[in-house]
């Protein structure tokens, strides 16, 4: 590849003459005046130019091709970017490409161990693809995950990976998203055109009624809260689940506050209140099953012999704790590793052939069942 000489001097705008700063003794020094834009300080690229002696075409074409200018012209750059300590604005980089490698991610919870565990999964995969993201926590309110997407692209991402279907929604009936790819996880995907990267939730929910008939359980509760749309498929499965065994759903307590360790406790208390005769509890996630368990432990009530218990989600103490307890092992991890490698193949203009990629769950059989 041939470098591109720099235009002769004479159709060069000369530098303008910049009189040195006087030293505090009313000599001249020679560090070098360092201006910027008006607006914000910033040196900018004609600042450079000026410093070396060059067109800002030429400092932008050394900047992103620089086997196209010539060494020497190159090293005077270099030099200048150096005494002025120019950064590029990556901001104007991506106004020009209309493309960014930044990656808007929306979660329900940035303390929340499963979406902290499917961060590190889009984490790991975007280190190694070139990408950056931004993080938005909805706290599962709808006002706030349309704010969020609007703001976001405002700054024209490269695509978004969403945790639900209502935020999928929001952002297609945003103006100037048609083209934004998006991947959704957790839930899945009607059919292999809607990306999604998760599991069943609906039918981790039947394994868990399964699981409870088949140990002789005929009185099962569903204790939930938070009631998001995944929360309601897991009662779905849980309900049909028992009504296939015989067995009518009708004990349950649903609250729409966030989960606590404490509530799962309160949930349960009002269960025997309201039916004594309830000999198991399937929360709906590991939260309310731990304080549940501790009910259990203070009112003298036998896990399983009395009460069985199951969770959900599989967090890392629910192995641990006396007794250990039932729970759906979910892949956190991999749904965000593969909702950022369906993602980029998506920007990379990749075919894909499976656009619902159901990783499964498991049920990790424990002694509180």
């Amino acid at each position: 590849m041939t470098a591109l000489p720099d235009p002769p001097m004479s159709q060069r705008a000369a530098p303008k003459s910049r009189p040195k700063p006087k030293s505090a003794a009313g000599t001249s020094a020679t560090a070098p005046v360092v201006r910027g834009s008006r607006a914000t300080g910033r040196v900018t690229i004609i600042d450079v130019a000026a410093e070396a002696g060059v067109s800002a075409m030429t400092v932008s074409r050394a900047l992103k091709t620089p086997a196209l200018v010539q060494e020497q012209s190159r090293q005077r750059i270099l030099e200048a970017i150096a005494r002025l300590g120019y950064l590029p604005n990556q901001a104007a980089s991506t106004l020009a490409s209309a493309r960014s490698q930044v990656i808007a991610v929306l979660v329900p919870s940035l303390t929340n161990a499963v979406f902290i565990e499917t961060l590190s999964g889009i984490r790991d995969y975007l280190a190694g693809a070139g990408y950056q993201f931004l993080i938005g926590e909805t706290g599962y309110v709808r006002d706030k995950e349309e704010q969020l997407i609007s703001t976001y692209l405002a700054h024209a991402p490269a695509g978004f990976l969403l945790s639900s279907s209502e935020q999928h929604e929001i952002l297609n009936k945003r103006p100037g998203s048609r083209d934004i790819p998006a991947v959704r996880m957790f839930d899945l995907g009607r059919s292999q055109h809607d990306f999604s990267v998760g599991f069943s939730q609906t039918r981790a929910g039947h394994a868990v009624a399964r699981h409870l008939v088949e140990r002789g359980y005929r009185r099962p509760a569903f204790l939930a809260a938070q009631l998001d749309p995944r929360m309601m498929k897991r009662r779905e499965g849980f309900r049909k689940g028992l009504l296939e065994a015989g067995i009518v759903p009708d004990i349950e307590v649903l609250l729409p506050e966030p989960t606590t360790v404490d509530m799962g406790a309160q949930l349960l208390r009002r269960v025997l209140e309201q039916h004594p005769d309830c000999d198991s509890v399937f929360c709906c996630n590991d939260d309310l099953a731990l304080g549940a368990l501790f009910e259990c432990q203070r009112q003298g009530i036998s896990v399983p012999a009395q009460m069985a218990i199951a969770g959900f989600n599989d967090l890392s103490w629910a192995a641990c704790a006396t007794p250990s307890i039932t729970t759906v092992v979910t892949p956190r991890y991999d749904i965000g590793y593969k909702s950022a490698e369906m993602l980029v193949r998506q920007l990379k203009g990749e075919d894909i052939a499976k656009g619902r990629l159901d990783l499964g769950f498991e049920l990790a059989v424990r002694e509180s069942t």
